[in-house]
């Protein structure tokens, strides 16, 4: 379930304050003091849970059967495997007694989010570039985790359970299916088609030489880290939410951060933070061609997003093609 693409998730609702003293009660948390959504994160799910033994987040009502396991199973692995700051410990509380769901429940992180206009206002050129390195440090370490085959995890076995056809299979069915969705709300010409196509025939091979698999984050973006200024410069203080995270090809959590940086103007920090990770990369054959195809993926979901939403913030007489190119030409960037 963790590759499933969700656009919405299931809220906390209301939440009363004698509800989450007995959480806090079940893991010995001490006395609720206060407590506030969160401004960022996984769309209504949270919590800030102030009490007398620190500062925790609440998650509850979960998308899928088997949610928590396998962020507990992420978090828990992460945690020993790099030196990444991750919600640790991760609690879980399979019982429905006090909301109607379950839920879990971990340590606050703190820092602040990259794209806030409040931090960006303050960054300079420098500050940027280092920025940018941490990011591209960050995701070389969670891509060191490596298994031997792409797939999910089975919440069951706590093993790797292969997708069912090869991982370029699995990648290239989802483009497809994403781009033949989009078609119900914009313009998608014949070209259009055979330029997408294009592009995933000229990666097959670069795909289907992979070795390895590696542990994707699958929502690598602004909202789902922070970072921190100290002795030794900008640091990433925090990494949470894991609900998409699978086995496959680490290029896959590329995208995101990159349309940041293109979308603010800022290509030189796009070619930095690609740089900087490709030359910790110890297979470098094909990652040109899987990384287009990757943003390719990324592109295909925001274009149809935007225009399923009517909220299309660049030229509309675009053609997909036209537009998706800009982020896809890795030679640009």
């Amino acid at each position: 379930m963790t590759t499933t693409i969700y656009f919405s998730s299931n809220r906390l609702g209301e939440v009363t304050n004698d509800q989450l003293q007995r959480v806090l009660d079940r893991f010995d948390l001490g006395r609720l003091l206060s407590s506030k959504k969160t401004a960022e994160g996984v769309m209504g799910q949270t919590l800030y849970l102030s009490s007398t033994a620190g500062q925790f987040v609440l998650k509850g009502n979960p998308l899928f059967s088997g949610q928590w396991v396998e962020e507990k199973f992420m978090v828990e692995q992460l945690y020993t495997r790099t030196r990444i700051p991750v919600p640790a410990p991760y609690l879980v509380d399979d019982t429905q007694d006090i909301f109607g769901w379950s839920y879990a429940v971990m340590p606050r992180l703190y820092g602040e989010h990259i794209h806030t206009p409040e931090l960006q206002a303050k960054l300079t050129s420098p500050d940027k570039q280092q920025m940018a390195e941490r990011l591209a440090a960050v995701l070389l370490e969670l891509h060191s985790w490596k298994v031997k085959n792409s797939g999910e995890l089975d919440t069951t076995t706590l093993g790797i359970r292969p997708f069912a056809t090869s991982y370029r299979t699995w990648l290239y069915e989802r483009i497809r299916y994403w781009l033949e969705d989009a078609q119900k709300y914009s313009d998608i010409t014949v070209q259009d088609m055979e330029w997408v196509e294009e592009m995933l025939e000229g990666s097959r091979q670069a795909f289907d030489q992979l070795e390895a698999a590696t542990f994707v984050m699958g929502d690598f973006k602004p909202q789902n880290f922070l970072v921190q200024n100290g002795k030794k410069g900008w640091r990433v203080s925090g990494l949470f939410d894991f609900t998409t995270a699978y086995f496959g090809d680490g290029v896959a959590d590329l995208p995101k951060i990159t349309t940041m940086y293109l979308e603010n103007g800022e290509k030189e920090m796009a070619q930095h933070f690609l740089a900087v990770y490709f030359k910790g990369l110890n297979a470098k054959e094909g990652f040109r061609e899987r990384f287009r195809v990757h943003m390719l993926h990324q592109q295909i979901l925001n274009w149809g997003c935007a225009k399923a939403m009517k909220q299309v913030t660049w030229d509309d007489k675009l053609s997909f093609a036209e537009w998706a190119h800009t982020f896809t030409d890795a030679r640009g960037i």
